[in-house]
């Protein structure tokens, strides 16, 4: 769902490669960018298909060097796009084709987006019956300017060992930095259903500690992951990784880092046997095709503890990504808080949680729902999330 993406009916106006996709509203994906394209599209097509120019990516090109390939976007909770490409960022009214906000540059000005990659992504949004949802963007690792002209040389620069956060949200939003265990260039970061986020190979990022104890480290992979290695979410919870491809062509011998094709599974912490007194088993329902929006919902749950702490239980949905170079296309993560958390026998429950209020919030399409208590995450069930023929219910 990324490159060149095609329907059969309509194809892309231009083929972009690299672009990038996130869904929006009213179930339509926007594609955004690619070499020499300094402009975004929709699947499916508007009446007029032509491609719409967007000024901020050749603002953002460096020449000869690019450094604004791959874009990072979210949709944000108020219907716009953020937009992060090079170093700097925009607020992005798509529908009316209006810049609504410029975004600081990241302190130092270092490039993070491709072919410097650093990787970014929407932290979890919360508090989502607040008239003002907060939402808040985190960027990862990269590498400094003037890397791609040395490493033609043959002289290789450190990677960035640094993350810039900032409330996309905020009326005056300003980056904060924070510095990372270890250095890196595309790193994979993959929301995990607790609303924490690994930053892949592997480091933990708590979101909601104090900067300086944000970040813990996780035990290795003993398989290189490099350039062109991807990582997924699955239904389980474990963190799908697979893929290194450091060539031109597949390399399998003489060199220092060959050509991966195996995968394997990360396993947080959650899901140790040590929890599963803690656990979460969602018994019913198996998976729902048609959640509504701002409507109330019960799940029942299966809680084998005597001291179930009713306000650490948390429903979270999950949209899977569409992941290329380092970027995880359309991921976030939406905590609902439980409203009532009823017991029906022993360890069996019911907890009631209402979902968001907009597509803005929940864009259509597929989630993974999970039960959370005292942060130890349920497997996953299969919802989607549905807009009623002629507007949101």
């Amino acid at each position: 769902m990324f490159g060149a993406l095609q329907v059969p009916s309509r194809p892309m106006v231009t083929c972009s490669k690299p672009a990038v996709s996130t869904m929006v509203n009213v179930g339509r994906q926007i594609i955004v960018g690619g070499r020499g394209q300094f402009n975004y599209e929709f699947i499916p097509k508007n009446i007029v298909a032509n491609k719409i120019n967007l000024p901020f990516l050749s603002e953002t090109n460096d020449k000869g060097i690019e450094n604004n390939l791959y874009p990072f976007v979210f949709l944000n909770v108020d219907g716009n796009l953020f937009i992060f490409a090079n170093n700097r960022a925009i607020l992005f009214d798509y529908v009316n084709n209006i810049v609504v906000k410029k975004y600081p540059m990241i302190p130092g000005g270092e490039p993070r987006s491709y072919p410097r990659n650093g990787s970014v992504v929407l932290l979890p949004l919360k508090n989502l019956k607040a008239a003002t949802i907060e939402a808040e963007v985190l960027v990862c690792g990269g590498a400094p300017k003037g890397s791609y002209i040395q490493s033609l040389k043959c002289t290789f620069m450190a990677v960035l060992n640094t993350c810039a956060r900032i409330k996309i949200t905020d009326p005056n939003p300003e980056w904060v930095m924070e510095t990372m265990p270890l250095a890196r260039v595309m790193g994979d970061m993959i929301v995990l259903p607790n609303g924490r986020d690994p930053v892949l190979s592997p480091v933990l990022y708590q979101p909601d500690n104090n900067i300086g104890s944000r970040f813990e480290l996780q035990n290795p992979t003993t398989i290189p992951h490099m350039y062109h290695s991807t990582a997924a979410l699955l239904r389980d919870g474990r963190v799908l990784v697979g893929g290194s491809n450091p060539h031109a062509f597949y390399n399998f011998t003489g060199v220092l880092f060959s050509t991966e094709l195996s995968l394997e599974a990360f396993s947080p912490a959650y899901l140790d046997s040590k929890f599963n007194e803690l656990r979460p088993t969602i018994i019913a329902p198996k998976s729902m095709s048609g959640i509504r929006y701002q409507k109330k919902y019960t799940i029942e749950v299966v809680l084998n503890n005597d001291k179930v702490d009713e306000s650490s239980v948390s429903v979270t949905m999950f949209a899977p990504a569409f992941n290329m170079h380092s970027f995880s296309m359309n991921q976030r993560l939406l905590v609902l808080e439980n409203e009532k958390v009823t017991v029906v026998d022993n360890s069996m429950y019911n907890v009631e949680a209402t979902t968001p209020r907009s597509q803005n919030i929940t864009p259509s399409g597929f989630y993974l729902l999970f039960m959370v208590h005292q942060d130890i995450s349920s497997q996953g069930i299969w919802v989607r999330s549905v807009i009623c023929a002629g507007g949101v219910d």
